[in-house]
C-alpha cells in the first residue's frame, strides 16, 4: 500500500522560508523519481520541482533559485526548502511518486503578513 504523508506547512510571512517533508512507504524509493506539486484555490495543480532517483532536480521557473529539492534515500523522504517565500506561493503543497497515481493529503502553506 502506497503512502505519501507531507509536513511542514504553516503560515509564514513574506520573504520567509520553510521546509516541506514528504515520507514515502509502499515504493522503491531510492529508485523512484519524487516531485511536488501546488494546488492554489480555484487554479490547477501544477508541478514546483522533480528529483530523480540518481539526484538530478528540476523546477518550475516561479520557483527557481528560491526552492530547493532534495532527498534522503535511507529515510525515504523528499524535502522542499523553500525560501524568500511571497504571496503567490500560497497553496496546498502535494508530494507525488513521478508517474504515479498516488497523492497524500497535502500540507498548506500560507504566506502572508
Amino acid at each position: 500500500q502506497v503512502q505519501l504523508v507531507e509536513s511542514g506547512g504553516g503560515l509564514v510571512q513574506p520573504g520567509g522560508s520553510l521546509r516541506l517533508s514528504c515520507a514515502a512507504s509502499g515504493i522503491r524509493f531510492s529508485i523512484t523519481a519524487m516531485a511536488w506539486f501546488r494546488q492554489a484555490p480555484g487554479q490547477q495543480r501544477e508541478l514546483v520541482a522533480y528529483i530523480t532517483s540518481g539526484g538530478s532536480t528540476n523546477y518550475a521557473d516561479s520557483v527557481k533559485g528560491r526552492f530547493t529539492i532534495s532527498r534522503d534515500n535511507a529515510k525515504n523522504t523528499v524535502y522542499l526548502q523553500m525560501n524568500s517565500l511571497k504571496s503567490e506561493d500560497t497553496a496546498v503543497y502535494y508530494c507525488n511518486a513521478v508517474g504515479g497515481p498516488h497523492w497524500g493529503q497535502g500540507t498548506q502553506v500560507t504566506v502572508s503578513e
